[in-house]
């Protein structure tokens, strides 16, 4: 049986998520959502932006990775900007 490879990136990545995780749980207590409708089709609180972000960012990155040949730095600068776009206005 082989394990996953535990590199400093992946550890980052992992303690990035699990951190905002946290952030916007205690954001919650302290200042409950009310569901709001922006761009998206439906009515959203600020935990579903950031899955639709989170997972609209990953798809992102298998996107310019797969398609282009350019750094892959510049997929996760635009995986950025599709977060922020979705959480401020989705």
């Amino acid at each position: 049986m082989e394990w996953m490879v535990w590199t400093p990136s992946v550890a980052i990545f992992i303690s990035v998520i699990l951190v905002s995780l946290a952030s916007l749980t205690v954001w919650e207590i302290k200042s409950p959502t009310i569901e709001r409708k922006g761009f998206l089709p439906i009515m959203t609180t600020r935990g579903d932006r950031f899955f639709i972000g989170l997972l609209g960012a990953a798809f992102v990155n298998l996107f310019w990775i797969g398609l282009t040949d350019m750094s892959a730095w510049f997929g996760f600068v635009l995986s950025l900007v599709y977060m922020a776009i979705i959480a401020r206005w989705g």
